[in-house]
């Protein structure tokens, strides 16, 4: 939880310096964030989900050898969906910046933060898969140390290199990849140090089956992450239609919605650990308490911070724009999403400790339930009621997705016998 505040108040930071540099390069940003947001819940929630929750169970049934052994298997992984990203956005980033509804010098400046932020896609995988088998190990202390240190490293630099340089949004995207450069090498030097309680052996014969256990929990969640995330491009398209000022207010909007994830994924993280465990040694009943007590906390951390931004959401939007209407929008938008952000927390949570147990099936379905009400929702109703409308789609689609996640939690599906 430490590490998701320090995660949470440094990027927010590093955003109110973006915004200083004007409505364009904010408007770059928010057609960048949306795959910067999926790389991040890929590499750290889904797949790094799937890591620790298969050396979670392999240590639960007392099976340490193969949990030795699938480290070297989740790095490969790691380093393989590391370059994938870098490829797609290096070959593809104009294009799917424009498919987004950017035009002009908006996407200029999103061609250019993206181009060397994901120049480091690799360095972002490697640190938060290691990160994933530490913490399957149940060892949350040093990977979140580790993570402490480079986020306060991250936003020192980025101010640093925002207002004493001439980089302008790049410099953002520099202090990001020198972050992951030290996150990375710390990681592996715990893991090779016996921080997960053993010393991994590098000599390993690969095992379709190793790969297996990683990918069976981490494709589905990171199919998951890509719908959560695609929702956020098409909303971002239908925002579009409302000018760039639209599109800069729910940038903001937005990353505020997506901090509620890391604080979801500080609670989710342990989740789907201690969950594994107990789904390891056969104890299902404990399983669900446990992911019940996880949810109920991150339900009322994400309702708090709902609460207050829609109480009082003209001080937060005057922090991150100067335009007035950039921040009536962004002042809409808190007002509509936030009391739905209980949804959020709550679906987050369960979504982690579904993980841990493999059984992803109606956390899936609550995506694709999030995606057609924010999406075609949103359609329906911005077209009919303006970008208020629209902002009430989404924060229905985020009520509807906690729901569906929390009704999969139940003896029926978490058992033995369960699907």
């Amino acid at each position: 939880m430490t590490v998701a505040f320090a995660q949470a108040a440094c990027q927010t930071v590093e955003v109110a310096f973006i915004g200083r540099l004007g409505t364009e390069v904010l408007a770059g940003y928010a057609l960048v964030l949306p795959l910067l947001l999926l790389m991040q819940m890929m590499s750290a929630g889904a797949m790094g989900g799937g890591v620790s929750a298969a050396i979670a169970r392999a240590l639960g049934a007392g099976r340490r050898d193969e949990a030795s052994a699938l480290v070297a298997h989740a790095g490969l992984i790691g380093i393989a969906m590391g370059l994938l990203f870098t490829l797609a956005i290096e070959g593809f980033g104009p294009a799917i910046f424009r498919a987004m509804g950017g035009s002009g010098e908006a996407v200029g400046h999103a061609t250019v933060y993206a181009r060397v932020l994901f120049a480091g896609s690799l360095l972002v995988w490697l640190a938060n898969t290691l990160g994933a088998v530490l913490r399957g190990a149940g060892n949350m202390r040093l990977p979140a140390t580790i993570m402490l240190l480079a986020w306060g490293f991250d936003a020192a630099l980025s101010i640093l290199l925002l207002t004493r340089t001439s980089l302008g949004i790049a410099g953002a995207a520099i202090a990001y990849v020198a972050t992951f450069l030290l996150a990375s090498a710390g990681m592996v030097a715990a893991i090779l140090r016996g921080g997960a309680g053993f010393a991994p052996s590098l000599r390993v014969r690969l095992d379709l089956g190793l790969f297996g256990r990683i990918l069976s929990v981490g494709l589905v969640a990171s199919a998951m992450a890509a719908i959560a995330n695609l929702t956020t491009v098409l909303v971002t398209a239908l925002v579009s239609r409302h000018g760039s000022a639209a599109i800069a207010a729910y940038g903001v909007g937005v990353r505020l919605e997506f901090l509620m994830i890391p604080l979801a994924y500080g609670i989710g993280a342990a989740l789907t650990a201690l969950v594994g465990l107990r789904v390891g040694a056969g104890d299902w009943a404990g399983a669900r308490i446990t992911a019940w007590r996880g949810a109920a906390m991150a339900g009322a951390i994400a309702g708090a911070v709902g609460a207050a931004v829609a109480l009082a959401p003209h001080p937060l939007a005057r922090a991150f724009a100067t335009d007035p209407e950039v921040r009536a929008a962004i002042g809409l938008y808190l007002v509509l999403v936030g009391p739905a952000f209980p949804g959020l927390g709550i679906g987050m949570a369960l979504y982690f400790a579904a993980q841990g147990a493999g059984r992803m099936r109606l956390p899936f379905l609550a995506s694709l339930v999030r995606i057609a009400l924010a999406a075609g929702g949103g359609a329906w109703a911005g077209d009919r009621f303006g970008l208020s409308g629209l902002f009430a789609a989404v924060a229905a689609a985020l009520v509807g997705y906690g729901a569906i996640v929390a009704a999969s939690v139940r003896p029926s599906i978490w058992s033995a016998r369960g699907r």
